[in-house]
């Protein structure tokens, strides 16, 4: 039988598969040959016992993706959320998220939560600047239960992650989302109670038809992990079509004369909260470098 890992506690793995829950352990091949199942992997597993949904995990099907953090496999893209208002969105926790992903090769969808609390024209200033970085911003207010069809349909068919710092109202969209799936929601929370308090641990939520989330932990700092100081230019997407204007091969747009980007951010082109992180972060990876 073929299904997915939603979870994984103390050896126990937790496969969704024909609408059941599964409680299966990997075979010790997997561990002589040093595979260690993740959430989001796809499984062939055998039933040990019918009745109480008992088995073993069998083979672990190729990846297309594999996140280091948080750790899990497969997944399509990630739906990032900020509240619009309180909290402010934190711009440079933003952009660190953005750029780990974009590092790991991950599509970013921006959902902007409690719109209500926001007029739109101070948002169109938030909209503006990710969406000449090449995101896609939704905009949402689960208290007026506004845009979860938009995110229902950036979902629909795909492994998402779904992320974002703590009260930014991701348990509230996850709530609204899950009356989509035609699914025993409270037997799955009864199947995987063993594992219900270690939040640290990603989980993946069905909530339609090969439509998952991975529910990761709230996040309230990123720390940057194996990027050069020299590679961050390369994940920001609004770079790209400025940096033929430099004028000295391999300009890191900081102290550099006739730079094409830093004139795109004079010029107003370029966002200059995105340019200012951007020189933060280099100089962060830089210091890190020379003391490490």
């Amino acid at each position: 039988m073929r299904g997915k890992i939603i979870k994984g506690i103390a050896g126990f793995y937790y496969i969704y598969a024909n609408q059941n829950i599964y409680e299966c352990k990997a075979k010790g091949a997997f561990r002589n040959q040093k595979i260690k199942p993740l959430v989001g992997d796809d499984v062939e597993i055998s039933i040990l016992d019918a009745e109480n949904m008992i088995g073993n995990i069998e083979q672990i099907l190729p990846r297309h993706s594999e996140l280091i953090r948080p750790a899990v496999a497969n997944v399509d893209q990630a739906l990032v959320v900020f509240a619009a208002a309180a909290p402010e969105p934190n711009w440079n926790l933003l952009d660190r998220f953005l750029l780990m992903m974009e590092k790991q090769h991950v599509p970013v969808v921006i959902c902007f939560n409690k719109m209500d609390l926001i007029d739109m024209d101070k948002f169109q200033q938030y909209e503006t600047i990710y969406k000449n970085s090449g995101y896609q911003i939704i905009n949402a207010s689960t208290y007026e239960e506004h845009g979860m069809d938009v995110i229902f349909d950036v979902l629909e068919g795909k492994t998402t992650a779904l992320a974002g710092p703590s009260g930014v109202g991701k348990s509230s969209i996850m709530n609204m989302l899950n009356p989509n799936a035609n699914m025993d929601i409270g037997g799955i929370s009864k199947k995987i109670e063993r594992g219900k308090h270690t939040t640290r641990h990603s989980e993946i939520i069905p909530v339609g038809e090969e439509t998952y989330l991975v529910d990761t932990p709230g996040f309230s700092s990123i720390y940057f992990y194996d990027v050069e100081p020299e590679e961050l230019k390369s994940y920001y997407k609004e770079f790209e079509e400025y940096e033929p204007y430099c004028k000295f091969g391999g300009c890191n747009h900081i102290g550099e004369r006739d730079c094409g980007i830093k004139q795109a951010v004079s010029d107003g082109i370029i966002a200059k909260s995105r340019y200012d992180n951007y020189v933060l972060f280099f100089n962060e990876l830089k210091d890190k470098k020379r003391y490490s």
